[in-house]
């Protein structure tokens, strides 16, 4: 009618014609019933023609050229390339303003997808090179922290090669900028060729990622360990509390359950958890039952780690000693709890709090810089 006006816009994406009035029921419905008549038909002025095979294959390739160069386009940015626009125009066979015309839409996506708080680079042009790359300086690491990574890594011995070098080769290649991988690599390679594995041999990963699941799920473990000194084995139930590392070792954290005929759980034999290295574990198996323990009462790994030395359990004790050496400094970071209750000339009274009997091995490895005060059993 002549009070209804329609306007269309063409989308050349799938030939379907757009209009911004309320009632496009009414033209979708004279469109379709056009076009079982004839390829075109003229509507208020404008011609709604049905694309034909060949074109519509055309648009399939064109669409699908713009997804070759997009993930192209993203593939050289990731490997922190420095993409020149003309020279990818050349590549894929388009003029440069297609190619501005991706970087735009990438760029776009990936400012949504940070959005979502998920961290992602963005698409930066660097004049003195001439071209576009990704400017992932608050998602990568930068050289150094790389470094200190891969540093202690090597320095702490703990896996065997088989397992360290894919860890150093995806941290490096997927942790840092381009321009600092190779400078880290040439700074840790003579580490890399001279690095001794323990001498257990073992791989430790796998196993070390189900105890950290047992002890998130709350599942007891049945195992068979194999005591210190070739003292054969023993098999224990244990209630998993936590996986720690120390000094060239991972250690598992839990508590001794005794069972009873029935099957059902005892008290537990100790009331401090016992600490059993991985390595010495010779065969274990996470049950389907849970166990429980109150949010209040669960246990604490950094709180556990500044009261035991040299990963031996027991009992919490409290020491006082006197220490005459020549770093006090030395003294406080080995033994975290440790406070200075008297400073006079150059001794000094220190008091600390310790799990079992590590404390001891470390006192008499200071020779006569240590005089033991007093000692006394703690409750726990």
């Amino acid at each position: 009618s002549a009070n209804t006006k329609y306007k269309f816009a063409f989308l050349q994406k799938n030939g379907i014609l757009l209009k911004e009035d309320r009632r496009k029921r009414d033209f979708y419905k004279i469109k379709k019933f056009f076009f079982r008549m004839t390829a075109a038909v003229n509507v208020y002025g404008y011609t709604i023609r049905k694309r034909s095979f060949t074109e519509r294959a055309r648009i399939r390739d064109m669409e699908t050229g713009k997804a070759e160069r997009m993930l192209t386009l993203y593939r050289l940015l990731s490997r922190g390339e420095v993409v020149s626009k003309s020279e990818l125009a050349e590549q894929m066979g388009v003029d440069g303003r297609t190619i501005q015309r991706d970087i735009d839409d990438l760029r776009a996506y990936l400012a949504n997808v940070s959005a979502s708080s998920d961290l992602c680079p963005s698409i930066v042009y660097d004049r003195k090179r001439k071209g576009f790359l990704f400017d992932d300086s608050g998602e990568k690491m930068k050289g150094s922290q790389l470094l200190t990574v891969c540093k202690i890594l090597l320095e702490s011995r703990a896996l065997v090669k088989e397992e360290l070098e894919p860890i150093l080769y995806k941290l490096i290649a997927n942790c840092a900028p381009q321009t600092a991988q190779k400078q880290v690599l040439e700074l840790i390679a003579n580490e890399r060729f001279h690095y001794l594995e323990p001498n257990h041999q073992m791989c430790l990963t796998g196993r070390l990622w189900e105890m950290g699941e047992a002890v998130k799920s709350q599942r007891y473990v049945r195992m068979e360990y194999r005591k210190l000194g070739g003292g054969g084995t023993v098999n224990r139930m244990v209630k998993p509390v936590g996986v720690m590392f120390s000094e060239f070792y991972f250690y598992l954290i839990a508590f001794i359950v005794r069972e009873d005929e029935c099957g059902g759980e005892k008290e537990p034999e100790y009331l401090s958890p016992a600490i059993y290295r991985l390595d010495r574990i010779v065969s274990y198996q996470v049950l389907d039952r849970h166990f429980s323990i109150p949010y209040r009462e669960r246990f604490e790994e950094g709180e556990f780690r500044k009261r035991v030395q040299f990963m031996y359990g027991g009992e919490l004790k409290r020491i006082v000693f006197e220490y005459s050496g020549p770093s006090l400094e030395a003294v406080l970071d080995r033994l975290p709890t440790a406070k200075v209750l008297e400073h006079t000339g150059d001794r000094c009274k220190i008091q600390a709090e310790v799990f079992g009997d590590g404390i001891d091995m470390w006192l008499r490895s200071q020779g006569d810089y240590v005089k033991v005060i007093s000692k006394s059993v703690l409750k726990e």
